[in-house]
């Protein structure tokens, strides 16, 4: 069975230096599992993140999704369709409401969905925000809130793939408790594949497969 996600040979440098940041890192990443990614800052994760989200490509080897190159990829359609991301700083634009975000995310993309508002509150009612919270501006939601919505967000176009970066990381324990609970049901009753990059241990507990990045190099924990 082809994997949801796969690193094959992977190493990068950036351009004009001679040390790479990642070294010849292979490993499979599947639907129905959460993964977590952990590391110290500067071991690699971000430039990691950034190559799995197809925001750039590795110096030597192969980043496949569904058995596919990125590298005869269209990546901005990758992006689009194939995976959703999630930020630490949610990345929302704030004098919007949370319905008005999903929608402008999915008129970018080119979504083909009819009623994308009626989408929309039906996402973000999965994410547990109710219909008065979805038409308030985002700068009036909480922590919590807001990163649900980047959640459902990330969903508009279903992805299989779903990538998030240090997703609890402005989050109070309880909040971040609910916000795991999210990415467990994704992964296990929807059948995504659900990669989590972070440094907390409480994410890691949900995991699947922990996988730790030092000096450039993934191995499983």
């Amino acid at each position: 069975m082809t994997s949801a996600l796969a690193l094959d040979h992977v190493s990068y440098r950036y351009e004009g230096s001679t040390k790479p940041v990642l070294k010849d890192i292979s490993a499979t990443f599947e639907r129905g599992s959460v993964y977590t990614i952990v590391g110290k800052s500067g071991a690699g994760k971000s430039t990691l993140l950034s190559l799995i989200s197809g925001l750039d490509l590795p110096t030597k080897g192969e980043v496949l999704c569904g058995g596919m190159s990125l590298k005869e990829m269209d990546r901005d359609w990758y992006r689009s369709w194939k995976v959703g991301v999630i930020f630490q700083s949610f990345n929302l634009i704030t004098n919007a409401t949370a319905v008005q975000n999903i929608v402008l995310s999915m008129n970018i993309s080119k979504s083909k969905v009819k009623d994308k508002k009626t989408h929309t509150y039906e996402l973000l009612e999965r994410m547990g925000i109710d219909r008065e919270t979805a038409d308030r501006k985002v700068l009036k939601l909480s922590g919590g809130e807001q990163q649900r919505v980047g959640i459902a967000r990330a969903l508009a176009h279903d992805p299989a793939i779903l990538i998030a970066d240090e997703p609890t990381g402005n989050l109070d324990r309880e909040t971040e408790a609910e916000i795991l609970d999210i990415f467990t049901r994704l992964a296990h009753e929807e059948n995504r594949c659900v990669i989590l990059v972070t440094h907390s241990r409480k994410v890691t507990s949900i995991a699947d497969k922990i996988y730790s990045i030092q000096h450039g190099q993934l191995s499983e924990l």
